[in-house]
């Protein structure tokens, strides 16, 4: 089967935000449709691709009343992996209402987003951080976070204090809004 979107997860997430999609190394993965990642499989890969034959939870005529989506999505308004799922069910319905193409130009927005953080703000630990913020942010809210950070950082030379700027400012805008920027584990 042809994989037309390998950047977006069979269940709706964003690979693009996703911290193991912007290691600089072997161990990079470019995305839950990826060869690599089709080998290793998954519970939506074996369901969707390998015995339906689709990209997409979405596409399923049972995705409405399958447990193991049901789950997951459940799931996902509590916890997170290394990968942020806060934002999974306004995917789903972003995709629903917009469609595939749409969301991708979105989450391409935001990954360049997520990558002028990353070469200009992270200082070597921040790189979970900024994906959160990547997915959690509205686009515009981002874009003008970043805009005042590069602003206000324009003088500071030491990337340890231009992130700790940077962090201030995300902090900030997430305590107004409500946004929660950390992984909320599972206890």
């Amino acid at each position: 089967m042809e994989i037309k979107y390998p950047e977006i997860g069979i269940c709706g997430l964003s690979c693009r935000l996703c911290p193991m999609y912007h290691i600089q190394a072997d161990s990079k993965c470019l995305g839950c449709k990826s060869e690599e990642r089709m080998k290793v499989g998954c519970k939506f890969i074996t369901c969707a691709i390998k015995n339906n034959g689709i990209e997409f939870c979405l596409e399923c005529k049972e995705n409405e009343s399958c447990d193991k989506w049901k789950k997951h999505r459940e799931y996902g308004k509590k916890y997170d992996t290394p990968k942020c799922y806060q934002r999974l069910e306004d995917n789903i319905a972003f995709i629903q209402h917009n469609g595939l193409i749409k969301f991708q130009e979105q989450q391409k927005i935001r990954e360049q987003l997520l990558k002028d953080m990353l070469s200009e703000f992270n200082e070597g630990r921040s790189k979970s951080y900024y994906c959160i913020v990547a997915t959690v942010f509205d686009i515009d809210g981002l874009k003008n976070a970043i805009k005042e950070a590069k602003t206000r950082s324009k003088d500071i030379k030491d990337i340890k204090q231009k992130s700790k700027l940077m962090h201030s400012i995300l902090d900030e805008i997430a305590g107004k809004k409500g946004y929660i920027l950390k992984i909320r584990k599972y206890k």
